[in-house]
């Protein structure tokens, strides 16, 4: 054998090992988020190509442990999935990583949420788990599975429906600063008022919510309301009104990065921001109308579960309510309308959505479910769409047309 055979021999059997090295033992990680560091501890056992272990995270002193599952490692791949119960729902975490000597890069996807990179490197002092050591098992995400009321309840927005046009008027989106005395300090929101607006006139207010990955500019990059609106009031089938799209994340920074899915609590508090702080603050610098029945409260994901606890929560304050394929922060169906003979008379519209192809629509057919039981009017629409601002934009074409009417 040649010494050249002999190298490249060598250097096959030095990847072989490198690429086949067991990874059992304790890895660490971590990130930052908008509540602090999160900090991860993976515990793996490799078994020839299943890897089986546990995951154990610290965010702000609360912990939690659960089973990875569906563990693989071909080569330097690695996969795996855990879930996290929030709201009483599963949201499926998914790791993909490439491992290198002594760390693994991961890809993070968190649900439809967010999706986030991050290393974790091994802790070498750590012994390897004990195999007797098994965590409690964790609930897995639904699949999706379609009933007979789970269909179009309008004709999807005709072509062009959110391109620009020649020719009609134009309304304004503006960027504001408001003081935000339940945060503690300033926010900022973009609203958005109808061609024409003037203060001779008094217009409904539609306040609009983003998802758990965006902030207040999220519809105005993705979701072109400017131009659906302006679109819709050219063929005379809107109402004019003005458009709030505030920063659902109540607290102090605001701002979608890190692990946005952390800021998860933030989301929860936003009631708070927009009762006493935002809705305030409209009503005395917009001239615009100042009873229920001209607010209405809608939005996508996070904000589709904000809209549905908030709005519903709040009946004094909103007669119509919009949720477009709402998150797991959504309350259970029962206590969102416990009430239902009071919701049946008190709310002009409430609007459930999602795409056939989300993950998430277990949520909104329970939601569903239960107000078609409880002999609540809304509309249920479900049509062909994933989790996206395709599905969104439709919705808000849909919706938007039908309200203060």
């Amino acid at each position: 054998m040649n010494q050249l055979t002999l190298t490249a021999l060598a250097a096959l059997l030095a990847t072989s090992t490198a690429t086949s090295a067991d990874i059992t033992g304790t890895w660490k990680a971590e990130f930052d988020t908008q509540i602090g560091v999160q900090k991860y501890t993976y515990t793996l056992k490799q078994d020839g190509e299943k890897i089986t272990g546990k995951a154990n995270s610290d965010i702000g002193g609360e912990q939690r442990e659960v089973e990875l599952k569906d563990g693989k490692l071909k080569g330097e791949e690695i996969t795996f999935y855990e879930t996290f119960e929030f709201q009483g729902n599963a949201v499926r975490i998914d790791y993909t990583g490439k491992v290198a000597d002594e760390e693994i890069k991961f890809t993070r996807k968190v649900g439809d949420f967010a999706t986030e990179e991050l290393v974790a490197k091994r802790a070498k002092t750590e012994a390897a788990p004990a195999a007797a050591e098994q965590p409690r098992p964790r609930r897995s995400q639904a699949p999706i599975v379609l009933g007979p009321d789970d269909r179009p309840a309008f004709p999807a927005a005709p072509a062009g429906f959110d391109e620009k046009r020649e020719g009609v008027a134009h309304g304004r989106l503006e960027l504001v600063d408001y003081d935000s005395k339940s945060v503690g300090n300033k926010r900022k929101m973009v609203i958005y008022t109808p061609p024409g607006y003037s203060a001779a006139n008094k217009y409904p207010v539609l306040y609009l919510l983003h998802g758990i990955g965006g902030d207040e500019t999220e519809w105005q990059k993705n979701g072109a309301p400017e131009v659906i609106l302006d679109n819709l009031l050219a063929d005379g089938k809107l109402v004019p009104m003005i458009v709030v799209m505030p920063n659902g994340r109540a607290q102090p920074n605001d701002r979608a990065e890190g692990d946005v899915f952390a800021s998860a609590p933030a989301f929860g508090k936003f009631d708070q921001d927009l009762l006493k702080d935002i809705i305030p603050f409209v009503e005395t610098k917009y001239s615009v109308k100042t009873d229920r029945e001209n607010r209405a409260l809608a939005g996508l994901s996070m904000g589709g579960g904000q809209s549905l606890n908030f709005g519903l929560g709040n009946l004094d304050t909103f007669a119509w309510v919009g949720g477009f394929s709402s998150a797991p922060n959504t309350k259970p169906a029962e206590q969102l309308v416990p009430n239902p003979e009071e919701a049946t008379r008190r709310l002009k519209l409430l609007w459930i959505s999602c795409g056939d192809q989300d993950g998430l629509i277990n949520i909104s057919q329970r939601v569903h479910g239960y107000l078609k039981e409880q002999n609540v009017p809304h509309i249920w629409h479900v049509e062909a769409g994933k989790h996206d601002f395709k599905f969104w934009k439709n919705d808000l074409y849909l919706l938007s047309q039908r309200l203060f009417r």
